[in-house]
């Protein structure tokens, strides 16, 4: 039989070879296992104990988004952490405690992000103490830069979220100029991407359009420059493109329609036609072609879409449907009221399917639907189909009269 030890040993290794091959779920039950083994190999007031309650917590944490769990495991390693600090005479353990009351504060903040049950100020107060042991380790000489840098990144984004939620902007805003020196100091400069980002989303909310646009045009050229043909070039370039269409100023079109350019065409090197990616921003460039006065292209353009989205998302879904609504609401407008009456019927059909005849969308397709109905020329194509109806022949045997033949011929 295996002794505690070794059993503590080999579980161990496995959650650690589960974590590199991304088994979380297996990963998180050995740290459990871990738990129980720590425990009984080095008793309960041990060093051991409070770093395996972190572990665990943080498996919680990052693998599965459980922040009540994570929770729970932290509070018991911070139960014991004062007291392995007492108890211990030896500095390099002291020092690991240090260390692991950080990964404490850092998990801790982070798991308060996840859930709205804790408030706001708890994972505020859990970056900000973090910050304050990681100055120490940093005194003490136990980290090193490259370390300290990466904890302080993890920290500014923490309180970035932080203030970001609690309608704090100019703090939030704050915490990424730190992070973009941070950045630009240890030589990563394609990582200032998402902090761009993030800064451009701030001014935004504020209105503050040109200063948004700024700091998308940053992030963009960093994009571009680091990762032509990857998937956040697109991104940014949607996004500069949903702003420009945005503003009011009209010299901003041609920008707009120069971005979803842009954007698609990376799209479509990336990850192809058939996306959703692609086909969302497709359909934000058709809004804004509609919106130009450019009919024609937007509806042309959702037409050839139809096929992509019925093999994408199946031919009863919203997509197809809201499609098949933008066809028909342009036919209706421009007065082509048959088009109009036979795509919009398609429609009502998807949407029943879907929703059911009393959803709100249903109701008001149905009164379209409805609407275009009466209009002179669906009604007289109905009337022309019934009277084509009882006017086709008889498909029973019957002999005609030599006057009725169908192969006389007319004197005339």
């Amino acid at each position: 039989m295996m002794p505690p030890e070794e059993k503590l040993r080999h579980f161990e290794g496995r959650a650690q070879n589960h974590e590199e091959n991304q088994e979380f779920d297996a990963c998180i039950q050995d740290l459990v296992r871990c738990v129980a083994l720590t425990r009984l190999v080095y008793g309960e007031g041990h060093l051991k104990l409070a770093q395996v309650h972190v572990r665990l917590a943080k498996a919680y944490f990052q693998f599965k988004g459980w922040g009540l769990q994570a929770k729970e495991h932290l509070a018991l390693a911070r139960e014991l952490l004062p007291f392995c600090s007492s108890v211990s005479s030896c500095e390099v353990e002291k020092l690991e405690a240090l260390i692991c009351l950080l990964s404490v504060h850092l998990t801790q903040g982070g798991s308060a992000l996840l859930t709205d049950k804790y408030p706001l100020e708890e994972a505020e107060s859990s970056f900000l103490e973090a910050e304050q042991v990681l100055e120490e380790l940093h005194q003490l000489g136990d980290i090193n830069q490259e370390e300290k840098i990466k904890t302080e990144l993890e920290i500014c984004n923490g309180l970035f979220r932080v203030y970001k939620r609690q309608n704090r902007p100019e703090e939030a805003l704050n915490q990424c100029e730190k992070s973009l020196h941070l950045l630009n100091n240890c030589g990563k400069p394609e990582k200032m991407c998402s902090v761009y980002r993030d800064m451009a989303a701030i001014e935004q909310d504020k209105g503050h359009l040109d200063q948004a646009i700024e700091y998308l045009t940053k992030a963009h050229a960093i994009a571009v420059s680091h990762s032509p043909e990857e998937v956040e070039g697109a991104q940014i370039s949607h996004s500069l493109a949903l702003i420009f269409s945005a503003a009011t100023e009209p010299h901003h079109n041609d920008s707009a329609g120069r971005y979803f350019e842009q954007s698609l065409c990376a799209y479509k090197n990336s990850v192809g036609l058939q996306d959703p990616a692609f086909l969302a921003v497709q359909d934000d460039f058709c809004r804004f072609l509609l919106f130009s006065g450019q009919q024609e292209r937007c509806v042309e353009i959702q037409k050839a879409s139809l096929s992509s989205k019925r093999s994408t998302f199946g031919e009863l879904s919203a997509e197809v449907a809201e499609t098949l609504q933008l066809i028909g609401s342009v036919a209706m407008t421009e007065g082509r009221m048959k088009q109009a009456h036979r795509t919009m019927t398609k429609c009502l059909e998807i949407l029943s399917l879907l929703y059911g005849p009393q959803h709100k969308k249903t109701k008001a397709t149905q009164k379209a639907v409805d609407m275009l109905a009466r209009a002179p020329e669906v009604v007289a194509e109905r009337h022309h189909r019934k009277g084509r109806r009882k006017t086709k022949p008889q498909t029973s045997s019957v002999v005609p009269s030599s006057g009725d033949d169908g192969n006389s011929m007319s004197d005339s």
